[in-house]
């Protein structure tokens, strides 16, 4: 029978280098499956990962794809590396989107046009606000009632997704929208500037790489990142140390929730420009894949951040030249993430086998 041994001394080198060998396994697979659908595996292979940087216009959807994935992943490295599961990111990106969507909609239907230097930063305060407040009823929950972070923070993502449903079709339907459940078009005034005459590209993307500075700095060298991560390694030692349990796990989740939110504020008024049902994208759960193939390092999560959204991007070409499924994005990324769980093990442990014989003695 087969048995895992931990080994001595995993390999520092190898656990740097697992991404990259856990995304050549991918690409191997992807490869295999391209052929049993009948399709070209070079072409399905340089369509994923080579056409999305053919051209500007390519690159500049890829960093606008980028944005919003990096931005979560960063708050979710904190709650990870605190020991903090929050699987909810994405409930509270469209908590963000709602909030600082909704500070933009009050500007216009009010008639109020602020200056963009005023307006943007208040809408994506709003936005860093709904995600906090919605992270907090995570935090609340697990720390007055010891309830499941990791139960909470997902239901509450189909709560907010019921809470968009519920404004779009009701109180904030746009009555000249011929009855379509969407909000009315944001006033100009409220939107981010655009980074790249020509394209969609944003100033979000500035600000993603922004946080992942600042993340760096937090985690690494400010004493209060310290103490978020030696709780997560070590409880018992933190508690000797006199680290607060729950200051720890709300700080974490209120950094995690407020960031996600800001990447909804940055959505609703970057990308969207409205509100509709169909906010939710699903980009609060590939953030964690993108928080873990960059080793919830804010360096690495930019990384990550880039090739996720190259695999988004490919999988729309794929599926508008090429004619391959939609749903293959996802497949290809939870085969990285699994893959690179598989290589992670492996690392740290080595594979015995041991007789029958010798297990029943």
């Amino acid at each position: 029978m087969l048995r895992l041994e931990p080994r001595p001394q995993p390999s520092k080198l190898m656990s740097l280098l697992s991404p990259v060998l856990a995304l050549v396994l991918t690409a191997i697979l992807a490869g295999i499956l391209f052929a049993a659908l009948g399709k070209d595996p070079v072409r399905g292979l340089s369509m994923y990962f080579v056409e999305p940087f053919s051209n500007q216009r390519q690159i500049s959807e890829l960093l606008l794809k980028a944005t919003p994935l990096i931005t979560i992943a960063l708050g979710l490295a904190v709650c990870y590396r605190s020991n903090v599961w929050n699987i909810g990111a994405e409930g509270q990106f469209v908590l963000g989107v709602l909030s600082g969507g909704g500070v933009a909609l009050w500007l216009t239907t009010q008639g109020i046009v602020l200056p963009q230097i005023v307006a943007v930063p208040l809408v994506l305060l709003g936005g860093v606000l709904g995600g906090m407040a919605w992270a907090g009823l995570t935090a609340l929950l697990r720390d007055k009632f010891n309830a499941s972070e990791i139960l909470v923070s997902l239901m509450l993502v189909y709560v907010a997704q019921q809470l968009v449903n519920y404004l779009v079709f009701g109180p904030w339907k746009d009555p000249m929208g011929f009855n379509f459940p969407q909000t009315k078009s944001f006033d100009a005034s409220t939107w981010l500037p655009v980074l790249l005459p020509g394209t969609r590209l944003h100033i979000g993307f500035v600000i993603a790489l922004v946080l992942v500075a600042l993340t760096w700095v937090f985690m690494f060298r400010q004493f209060r990142g310290y103490q978020l991560q030696v709780g997560g390694l070590a409880p018992a030692a933190a508690r000797y140390a006199g680290f607060s349990a729950s200051s720890s796990l709300w700080t974490a989740l209120l950094i995690s929730g407020g960031l996600a939110g800001l990447a909804g504020g940055m959505e609703a008024i970057g990308t969207f420009k409205q509100i509709t049902p169909h906010v939710s994208t699903g980009l609060g759960f590939t953030a964690i894949i993108v928080c873990f193939v960059g080793r919830l390092h804010p360096v690495g999560i930019a990384f990550a951040g880039l090739l996720l959204s190259t695999m988004i991007i490919g999988g729309e070409l794929g599926q508008s030249r090429l004619g391959l499924p939609n749903a293959l994005s996802g497949v290809f990324q939870g085969l990285l993430l699994v893959l690179l769980l598989a290589c992670d093990t492996l690392i740290n442990y080595r594979i015995r086998v041991r007789s029958a014989i010798a297990h029943a003695h």
